[in-house]
């Protein structure tokens, strides 16, 4: 599946052949419309290999037992299983095992974040987000603000769609308790330089939550260069399956934190008037877990990394490249994000003047092309944006710029329907 390759960058690198990695994703072999698919809606979640798929049913057919409490061999089996797992996704991003605790995606994470955090503030201390962030990172915080009485602030955004730096200076003081960013925009896909935000939180006492769930898909991550606190994501966009994710915290702050869930598992020891936590991660992970999820989610996690995500970040830059090159050509066709593939991935959002974004996605997929089309989650951003909605297509491993020429016809096949080209 690797290739020598010299057409982008100008230089000669090795990285894997998209059309070779197509075929492991069974989905991608079929027709929409009696066309061939075009899916291009990673950023709301990704196709799954057929390793991934194998492996949860490999569980269910030789390994199904609950976990961390049986003493046969069967629970034996499934219990090493998932904690490998945990090794796994631990050594994919730099961290010890005992600080990966699985969640049911990023959007549990970061519930779980601001429940345990909120406690530790006080009426009038400031939680600092951006004017990007999914609602799963900005909800949960506006909600336990509103309780407790804290203040939400935002870092806004510059003319050619990323943080005003100099405005994160003047908002992030000591007032500052928690600072939470995307890492990447699911709208405008701005790589967002995390490592200096984490370096500014600290600097005034502050604690910084990443979203990684546009992130950890596509490009290398080490939490420990980034120094962010917290990083929570979603196995489902990293060709991993649904209701698994994962958050990584800082052993000495998960220590000190309460736990979010309580119930089985989690517990050292119960009694009628009080009790007492595992040790970590299990503190955070009551009840019984995503146990094949979780597995499984090993199982993506050597998938890109036997691809390798320098590769992947790299084949995916050219193709991001071909695709605003090729989009900004069309008439009428508003492009939001930045311009350099270097301070953004493969997550394109654009307006069509006369159309709607629902009629574009509408039209694209009678064409067998899997868009997006709507706020994306995101309707604080789209308000600062002035529009209501985007069009949205978001790259993965397996697109490539054939099917990036075909969403260019199948656009300006819309756009005479409308009669708007």
């Amino acid at each position: 599946m690797l290739v020598k390759n010299s057409s982008f960058q100008k230089q000669e690198v090795e990285f894997f052949n998209a059309e070779k990695a197509r075929n492991d994703f069974p989905i991608l072999q079929q027709k929409m419309h009696n066309k061939p698919l075009v899916y291009l809606d990673n950023s709301a979640t990704s196709q799954k290999p057929r390793v991934v798929i194998d492996a949860l049913t490999t569980y269910f057919q030789e390994s199904n037992a609950n976990i961390h409490r049986g003493v046969y061999k069967l629970s034996e089996q499934a219990t090493r299983a998932y904690e490998q797992a945990h090794e796994k996704v631990a050594r994919f991003i730099g961290a010890l095992p005992e600080e990966v605790i699985f969640t049911k995606g990023t959007t549990e994470g970061l519930n779980l974040l601001a429940y345990s955090l909120s406690q530790q503030l006080k009426k009038g201390d400031e939680i600092v987000l951006t004017q990007m962030e999914h609602h799963s990172n900005l909800v949960p915080w506006q909600q336990m603000a509103k309780r407790g009485g804290f203040v939400v602030k935002f870092i806004p955004l510059t003319n050619d769609f990323r943080l005003d730096m100099d405005a994160a200076r003047a908002l992030i003081t000591s007032k500052t308790k928690i600072v939470s960013v995307t890492h990447i925009s699911n709208v405008l896909g701005t790589i967002n330089p995390v490592q200096d935000i984490a370096a500014l939180a600290h600097k005034h006492g502050a604690l910084c939550v990443v979203d990684g769930a546009q992130s950890i898909p596509h490009i290398p991550i080490n939490v420990k260069e980034l120094d962010c606190d917290f990083f929570a994501c979603s196995g489902h966009k990293m060709y991993g399956p649904t209701g698994i994710g994962f958050l990584y915290g800082k052993k000495e702050l998960l220590e000190c934190m309460q736990p979010f869930l309580y119930g089985g598992d989690m517990i050292a020891e119960v009694g009628f008037d009080d009790s007492t936590w595992n040790e970590l991660p299990w503190k955070f992970e009551a009840g019984t877990p995503p146990i094949a999820e979780g597995i499984t989610l090993g199982t993506a996690v050597d998938y890109v990394t036997m691809l390798g995500m320098e590769h992947i970040k790299l084949y995916e830059d050219g193709v991001t490249a071909y695709a605003l090159d090729a989009l900004k050509k069309i008439k009428g066709l508003h492009l939001y994000g930045p311009e350099s593939v270097q301070q953004r991935i493969g997550v394109i959002s654009f307006t069509i003047e006369g159309m709607h974004p629902h009629d574009v996605a509408t039209l694209l997929d009678r064409e067998g092309i899997a868009v997006r089309g709507g706020h994306h989650c995101a309707m604080p951003l789209m308000s600062v944006l002035g529009v209501a909605g985007t069009t949205r297509i978001s790259l993965a491993c397996y697109n490539t710029r054939e099917e990036i020429d075909k969403v260019v016809e199948a656009i300006k096949k819309a756009q005479k329907v409308f009669g708007v080209c």
